[in-house]
Protein backbone atom coordinates (compact mmCIF):
# COMPACT_ATOMS: atom_id res chain seq x y z
CA UNK A 1 0.00 0.00 0.00
CA UNK A 2 1.47 3.67 -1.39
CA UNK A 3 1.64 5.99 1.71
CA UNK A 4 -1.03 8.22 0.18
CA UNK A 5 -3.17 4.84 0.38
CA UNK A 6 -2.16 4.70 4.04
CA UNK A 7 -3.04 8.16 4.81
CA UNK A 8 -6.53 8.46 3.04
CA UNK A 9 -7.53 4.53 4.96
CA UNK A 10 -6.35 6.50 8.24
CA UNK A 11 -8.43 9.18 7.54
CA UNK A 12 -11.58 7.31 6.27
CA UNK A 13 -11.55 4.96 9.02
CA UNK A 14 -10.89 8.15 11.86
CA UNK A 15 -14.11 9.48 10.15
CA UNK A 16 -16.18 5.97 10.09
CA UNK A 17 -14.73 4.63 13.65
CA UNK A 18 -15.63 8.92 14.98
CA UNK A 19 -19.17 8.53 13.31
CA UNK A 20 -19.82 5.39 15.56
CA UNK A 21 -17.80 6.24 18.70
CA UNK A 22 -21.36 6.58 20.72
CA UNK A 23 -22.28 2.77 19.86
CA UNK A 24 -18.95 1.36 20.62
CA UNK A 25 -18.55 2.29 23.49
CA UNK A 26 -21.97 1.22 24.56
CA UNK A 27 -21.13 -2.21 22.80
CA UNK A 28 -21.87 -4.99 25.12
CA UNK A 29 -18.99 -6.83 22.89
CA UNK A 30 -16.86 -4.20 23.67
CA UNK A 31 -17.91 -3.13 27.37
CA UNK A 32 -17.17 -6.19 29.41
CA UNK A 33 -15.52 -9.56 29.32
CA UNK A 34 -12.75 -11.73 30.47
CA UNK A 35 -10.37 -10.84 28.07
CA UNK A 36 -10.58 -7.06 28.76
CA UNK A 37 -9.68 -8.08 32.29
CA UNK A 38 -6.93 -10.61 31.13
CA UNK A 39 -5.13 -7.41 29.17
CA UNK A 40 -5.61 -5.33 32.70
CA UNK A 41 -4.23 -7.75 34.56
CA UNK A 42 -1.06 -8.32 32.37
CA UNK A 43 -0.71 -4.80 32.71
CA UNK A 44 -1.56 -3.74 36.73
CA UNK A 45 2.15 -3.25 37.67
CA UNK A 46 2.75 -0.72 35.44
CA UNK A 47 3.34 3.03 36.33
CA UNK A 48 2.64 4.62 33.23
CA UNK A 49 0.21 2.62 29.95
CA UNK A 50 -0.88 3.80 26.47
CA UNK A 51 -3.75 1.86 25.16
CA UNK A 52 -3.58 2.20 21.37
CA UNK A 53 -6.44 2.13 19.03
CA UNK A 54 -8.64 3.09 22.47
CA UNK A 55 -12.20 2.94 20.24
CA UNK A 56 -14.81 3.76 23.55
CA UNK A 57 -11.93 3.85 26.07
CA UNK A 58 -12.83 0.13 27.63
CA UNK A 59 -8.81 -1.00 27.77
CA UNK A 60 -7.75 2.29 29.09
CA UNK A 61 -10.56 2.20 31.87
CA UNK A 62 -9.71 -1.25 32.67
CA UNK A 63 -6.06 -0.02 32.75
CA UNK A 64 -7.27 2.57 35.49
CA UNK A 65 -9.30 0.62 37.54
CA UNK A 66 -6.67 -1.80 37.78
CA UNK A 67 -4.62 0.72 39.89
CA UNK A 68 -2.39 2.20 36.74
CA UNK A 69 -1.60 5.63 38.06
CA UNK A 70 -1.16 7.21 34.45
CA UNK A 71 -2.72 5.79 31.18
CA UNK A 72 -3.06 7.63 27.75
CA UNK A 73 -6.24 6.69 25.61
CA UNK A 74 -4.83 7.32 21.78
CA UNK A 75 -6.52 7.16 18.80
CA UNK A 76 -7.08 8.17 15.36
CA UNK A 77 -10.58 9.19 16.08
CA UNK A 78 -11.43 12.74 17.82
CA UNK A 79 -14.45 11.06 18.87
CA UNK A 80 -13.06 8.53 20.41
CA UNK A 81 -10.95 9.96 22.33
CA UNK A 82 -13.23 12.47 23.45
CA UNK A 83 -15.49 9.00 24.52
CA UNK A 84 -12.64 7.60 26.68
CA UNK A 85 -11.58 10.54 28.42
CA UNK A 86 -15.31 11.70 29.19
CA UNK A 87 -15.92 8.23 30.46
CA UNK A 88 -12.86 7.50 32.10
CA UNK A 89 -10.54 8.74 34.58
CA UNK A 90 -7.60 8.61 31.65
CA UNK A 91 -5.52 11.43 29.32
CA UNK A 92 -6.25 11.20 25.89
CA UNK A 93 -4.38 11.67 22.65
CA UNK A 94 -4.60 11.74 19.65
CA UNK A 95 -2.37 8.77 17.91
CA UNK A 96 -1.62 7.11 14.79
CA UNK A 97 -0.89 3.85 15.55
CA UNK A 98 1.65 3.74 13.28
CA UNK A 99 3.34 6.81 14.03
CA UNK A 100 2.81 7.05 17.91
CA UNK A 101 3.68 10.96 19.13
CA UNK A 102 5.45 9.85 22.09
CA UNK A 103 9.22 9.53 23.22
CA UNK A 104 11.18 6.40 23.36
CA UNK A 105 10.76 4.55 26.12
CA UNK A 106 7.63 6.64 27.67
CA UNK A 107 5.72 4.03 29.67
CA UNK A 108 6.32 0.93 30.89
CA UNK A 109 2.91 -0.73 29.49
CA UNK A 110 0.67 -0.50 25.49
CA UNK A 111 -2.52 -2.40 25.36
CA UNK A 112 -4.22 -2.61 21.79
CA UNK A 113 -7.29 -4.77 21.96
CA UNK A 114 -9.39 -5.72 18.70
CA UNK A 115 -8.26 -2.73 16.53
CA UNK A 116 -5.23 -3.79 14.70
CA UNK A 117 -6.70 -5.56 11.47
CA UNK A 118 -7.50 -1.94 10.66
CA UNK A 119 -3.65 -0.71 10.70
CA UNK A 120 -2.23 -0.44 6.92
CA UNK A 121 1.22 -1.16 8.28
CA UNK A 122 1.43 -3.51 10.92
CA UNK A 123 4.97 -4.15 11.07
CA UNK A 124 5.31 -0.72 11.65
CA UNK A 125 2.80 -1.05 14.43
CA UNK A 126 4.26 -3.34 16.57
CA UNK A 127 7.89 -1.51 15.92
CA UNK A 128 6.44 2.18 17.38
CA UNK A 129 5.14 -0.52 20.39
CA UNK A 130 8.70 -1.37 20.96
CA UNK A 131 10.29 2.05 20.51
CA UNK A 132 7.83 3.93 23.44
CA UNK A 133 8.17 0.84 25.43
CA UNK A 134 10.68 0.95 28.16
CA UNK A 135 13.17 -2.35 28.02
CA UNK A 136 11.10 -5.04 30.35
CA UNK A 137 7.92 -2.93 29.73
CA UNK A 138 4.68 -5.36 28.91
CA UNK A 139 2.66 -4.79 25.56
CA UNK A 140 -0.82 -6.56 26.10
CA UNK A 141 -2.07 -7.54 23.04
CA UNK A 142 -5.47 -8.42 21.58
CA UNK A 143 -6.68 -8.97 18.01
CA UNK A 144 -8.96 -11.13 16.04
CA UNK A 145 -7.02 -13.87 13.99
CA UNK A 146 -7.09 -15.60 10.82
CA UNK A 147 -7.07 -19.49 10.67
CA UNK A 148 -4.15 -21.04 9.49
CA UNK A 149 -6.25 -22.31 6.16
CA UNK A 150 -5.53 -20.65 3.69
CA UNK A 151 -9.31 -21.21 1.79
CA UNK A 152 -10.79 -20.34 6.05
CA UNK A 153 -8.98 -17.25 6.19
CA UNK A 154 -9.86 -15.47 3.20
CA UNK A 155 -12.85 -16.37 3.56
CA UNK A 156 -13.10 -14.51 7.01
CA UNK A 157 -11.40 -11.62 5.34
CA UNK A 158 -13.38 -11.24 2.84
CA UNK A 159 -16.94 -10.88 5.12
CA UNK A 160 -14.98 -8.85 7.56
CA UNK A 161 -14.36 -6.22 4.61
CA UNK A 162 -17.80 -6.20 3.55
CA UNK A 163 -18.89 -5.53 6.68
CA UNK A 164 -16.54 -2.55 7.03
CA UNK A 165 -14.17 -0.92 4.08
CA UNK A 166 -12.00 0.14 6.84
CA UNK A 167 -11.31 -3.89 7.56
CA UNK A 168 -7.58 -3.97 6.12
CA UNK A 169 -6.23 -8.34 7.05
CA UNK A 170 -6.63 -10.29 9.94
CA UNK A 171 -3.16 -12.01 10.23
CA UNK A 172 -2.47 -15.85 11.86
CA UNK A 173 -0.59 -15.76 15.54
CA UNK A 174 2.25 -17.13 13.80
CA UNK A 175 2.66 -13.93 11.90
CA UNK A 176 2.14 -12.10 15.04
CA UNK A 177 4.85 -13.84 16.62
CA UNK A 178 7.19 -13.45 14.04
CA UNK A 179 6.64 -9.45 13.95
CA UNK A 180 6.44 -9.30 17.47
CA UNK A 181 9.89 -10.94 18.04
CA UNK A 182 11.54 -9.26 15.24
CA UNK A 183 10.72 -5.82 17.13
CA UNK A 184 12.42 -7.24 20.02
CA UNK A 185 10.43 -8.89 22.13
CA UNK A 186 9.63 -11.82 23.83
CA UNK A 187 6.53 -14.12 23.60
CA UNK A 188 5.72 -14.57 27.31
CA UNK A 189 1.93 -15.74 27.09
CA UNK A 190 -0.41 -16.71 24.14
CA UNK A 191 -4.28 -17.31 24.84
CA UNK A 192 -6.58 -18.39 22.34
CA UNK A 193 -10.38 -17.62 22.57
CA UNK A 194 -13.28 -16.73 20.41
CA UNK A 195 -15.68 -13.44 20.35
CA UNK A 196 -19.47 -14.61 19.31
CA UNK A 197 -20.67 -11.66 17.64
CA UNK A 198 -24.49 -11.38 17.08
CA UNK A 199 -24.88 -10.82 12.82
CA UNK A 200 -27.36 -8.21 13.05
CA UNK A 201 -25.46 -6.04 15.58
CA UNK A 202 -22.49 -6.99 13.86
CA UNK A 203 -23.90 -4.84 10.62
CA UNK A 204 -25.82 -2.19 12.37
CA UNK A 205 -22.65 -0.94 14.16
CA UNK A 206 -20.78 -0.21 10.74
CA UNK A 207 -24.31 0.61 9.24
CA UNK A 208 -24.19 -2.12 6.29
CA UNK A 209 -26.42 -1.59 3.47
CA UNK A 210 -28.77 -3.76 2.84
CA UNK A 211 -27.31 -5.04 -0.74
CA UNK A 212 -24.26 -5.62 1.65
CA UNK A 213 -26.44 -7.53 4.10
CA UNK A 214 -27.94 -9.88 1.89
CA UNK A 215 -24.68 -10.35 0.54
CA UNK A 216 -23.02 -11.18 3.59
CA UNK A 217 -26.05 -13.59 4.20
CA UNK A 218 -25.35 -15.48 0.88
CA UNK A 219 -21.95 -15.69 1.61
CA UNK A 220 -21.97 -17.17 5.08
CA UNK A 221 -24.98 -19.67 3.75
CA UNK A 222 -22.37 -20.59 0.50
CA UNK A 223 -19.08 -20.63 3.44
CA UNK A 224 -16.43 -22.86 2.20
CA UNK A 225 -16.11 -26.64 3.87
CA UNK A 226 -15.36 -26.40 7.01
CA UNK A 227 -16.29 -22.36 8.06
CA UNK A 228 -19.44 -23.01 9.95
CA UNK A 229 -18.10 -25.04 12.44
CA UNK A 230 -14.63 -23.69 12.77
CA UNK A 231 -16.42 -19.81 13.39
CA UNK A 232 -19.29 -21.75 14.82
CA UNK A 233 -21.83 -20.09 12.85
CA UNK A 234 -25.72 -20.52 13.83
CA UNK A 235 -28.83 -20.06 11.38
CA UNK A 236 -32.18 -19.21 12.13
CA UNK A 237 -35.12 -21.72 10.82
CA UNK A 238 -35.23 -19.71 7.90
CA UNK A 239 -31.52 -20.16 7.07
CA UNK A 240 -30.41 -16.40 8.06
CA UNK A 241 -27.12 -16.39 10.02
CA UNK A 242 -28.29 -15.17 13.57
CA UNK A 243 -24.54 -15.29 15.10
CA UNK A 244 -20.91 -16.34 14.14
CA UNK A 245 -17.30 -16.63 16.43
CA UNK A 246 -14.83 -14.87 15.67
CA UNK A 247 -11.20 -16.26 16.51
CA UNK A 248 -8.94 -14.10 18.61
CA UNK A 249 -5.88 -14.61 20.12
CA UNK A 250 -4.13 -12.49 23.32
CA UNK A 251 -0.14 -11.88 23.24
CA UNK A 252 1.61 -10.81 26.23
CA UNK A 253 5.04 -9.59 25.27
CA UNK A 254 8.03 -8.24 26.91
CA UNK A 255 10.20 -5.65 25.36
CA UNK A 256 14.06 -7.18 25.84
Amino acid sequence: MSDQRRDDHKRDTAASFGAAAEDYFESAVHRGSDDLRTLAAWCADADRALDIATGGGHTAGALAAAGVPFVVAGDVSPEMVTVATREYDVEGALADAERLPVRDDAFDAVTCRIAAHHFPDPEAFVSEVARVLEPGGTFAFEDNVAPEEAELATFLNGVERLRDPTHVELYTVEQWREWFESAGFSIETVESAAITLDFEAWVERTDVSEPDRAELRERFREAPEGAHERFAVEFDDAGDVQSFANPKALIRATKR
